[in-house]
């Protein structure tokens, strides 16, 4: 009777230490990686970027068209005189990615400059596998790059943001590839001065994807060089045409109307 006793009393502890393990190991497994995401942009200054804007060499922040206030990257043109005159402008992170997560939230504030292009109200975009900022041509609009399209609504109209245009590139959606310059998302229309949360998963050059607001809008494949919308170097590109893109600059844009940028950060892959 003692022995059968001993033996239940064994028994009993056996099954309750692995229990204890197993809840041990269950919670271990249940615990979140913790992502090292990086700050791009301080909040103070424009340090670790560079800006180039149409007709002024790289560095050179004309009329201070990027400016920083309140921990906020702002495109201003309060020294414009509303007289855009068609200088495109981009600010570079200071050196390039391949694979990775990057997010910010933006919005546009305010009106567009009088002679900004109809397209160009409420019109930004984040321009990944973008060309050296050092190498571009001084009269040249846009980079040559992969361009996350950002645009707010006009209050009545829907317009998706987190599109797709490609000044100088190509990509692949469902096995075919995509020449036309800019295709829609299927995110919804943001119509004010809201912030507006948005993230894009690179990989190198197999898979790109946009969210907005936590959901997937967009996604394509293979991104290469080729295609139209350039103006500058044209043989050179030329000679890329249909080789992958497979790394590059980050670089936000200034099209004419005010746009805000922050808590701007990269998750290398």
């Amino acid at each position: 009777m003692k022995y059968l006793i001993s033996l239940i009393f064994i028994a009993t502890m056996v099954s309750f230490t692995s229990c204890k393990g197993k809840e041990k190991s269950n919670k271990k497994n249940t615990l979140k990686i913790t992502e090292n995401w990086q700050s791009l942009f301080n909040g103070k200054d424009l340090n670790d970027w560079v800006v180039k804007i149409k007709g002024h060499p790289a560095g050179d922040n004309f009329n201070n068209t990027f400016v920083v206030e309140n921990g906020i990257m702002k495109v201003d043109y309060e020294k414009y005189k509303d007289t855009f005159n068609n200088t495109f402008g981009h600010i570079y992170y200071k050196k390039p990615f391949s694979n990775y997560k990057f997010r910010m939230d933006y919005r546009f504030t305010g009106n567009q400059l009088a002679d900004g292009a109809t397209w160009a109200n409420k019109n930004s975009g984040v321009m990944i596998h973008c060309e050296d900022p050092m190498k571009i041509g001084l009269n040249q609009n846009f980079p040559v790059s992969i361009e996350v399209q950002l645009l707010g609504g006009n209050g009545t109209d829907e317009r998706t943001t987190a599109n797709l245009c490609t000044p100088g590139t190509n990509v692949e959606i469902d096995n075919k590839l995509i020449t036309e310059h800019c295709i829609s998302s299927t995110s919804k229309t943001y119509h004010g001065e809201d912030w507006v949360h948005l993230e894009i998963e690179v990989r190198n050059d197999s898979i790109i994807k946009h969210f907005i607001n936590g959901e997937e809008v967009m996604r394509y494949y293979k991104p290469q060089f080729g295609g139209g919308n350039i103006s500058y170097n044209l043989d050179y590109w030329k000679s890329k045409s249909g080789q992958p893109l497979k790394s590059g600059y980050i670089s936000l844009q200034s099209e004419s109307h005010p746009v805000e940028f922050k808590n701007i950060e990269i998750l290398e892959l």
